[in-house]
């Protein structure tokens, strides 16, 4: 742990082990380093060595370890100097700087059954979530809403696929705003297909918030919303439209 005065607050060291672009603004990042004492779905304070003076809050994908290992889901926000580096220029050796937990975004592993609803990297918060609860005797059944603009947007399909066959508990509802993938080639996604993944008709059409206000109110349920400021946003207001009590909602944006 690293600090150089009284009133600096802690920063740990890891290092990236892994570099996976899997689109052409996306990628996954995995590390090593000293313990980090965050909580599932909590978000962190990250610095990378190619912008060394810019702090960046991001979501780690995997729960705390012991061992030290972390996971950040990352696409380039447009005109985002700091994303855009991560993605494109982010090397095994680089030692990035993790500091400042934050945030109450948690489940209740005694509670009641619980919906997660995640647009794009989103999913983040959820997939730790998760697998804390994987840890647990007798976790909720769980619902995750994942959602994207067309298929291949949903870019942990075949993780998912593998978690939900693995977990009984565990529900996934992958959800597409439009049947086909773009007419241009993202080259990061086809060095990166593989035969694991949902299947036409395993996807539902719509936007997350008209899927989910289709369902009916979430009267009894932990939700979780996280996603964009705009898709966060229009999922919410449907939410509370349905019936879906306020007080059950959690939500971030990313």
């Amino acid at each position: 742990m690293l600090g150089n005065g009284a009133h600096q607050a802690p920063e740990w060291t890891s290092t990236v082990v892994g570099h996976h672009r899997l689109r052409h603004d996306l990628a996954v990042i995995r590390l090593i380093g000293e313990f980090v004492p965050f909580a599932a779905g909590q978000s962190v304070e990250v610095r990378v060595p190619q912008q060394p003076g810019v702090r960046r809050r991001l979501s780690p994908a995997l729960p705390p370890s012991l061992d030290g290992k972390l996971e950040f889901h990352v696409r380039t926000v447009p005109g985002g100097w700091c994303s855009g580096t991560i993605v494109a220029d982010t090397s095994p050796g680089d030692e990035w700087r993790i500091g400042a937990p934050l945030g109450a975004f948690t489940v209740d592993p005694e509670g009641d059954e619980v919906v997660m609803i995640a647009g794009g990297t989103g999913l983040a918060p959820m997939r730790a979530q998760i697998l804390e609860l994987a840890r647990k005797t007798d976790p909720p059944p769980t619902y995750l809403f994942i959602g994207g603009r067309s298929p291949r947007d949903l870019y942990a399909a075949d993780m998912l696929c593998l978690l939900a066959g693995e977990l009984p508990w565990l529900t996934v509802v992958p959800v597409v705003e439009s049947p086909s993938d773009p007419g241009w080639v993202d080259e990061w996604y086809e060095r990166s297909r593989v035969d694991i993944g949902f299947q036409p008709d395993d996807l539902l059409y719509g936007t997350l918030a008209d899927v989910l206000g289709s369902h009916g109110a979430f009267r009894n349920h932990q939700v979780l919303v996280c996603g964009s400021p705009a898709m966060t946003r229009a999922t919410v207001e449907r939410l509370v439209d349905i019936g879906t009590p306020p007080e059950r909602i959690q939500f971030e944006g990313i």
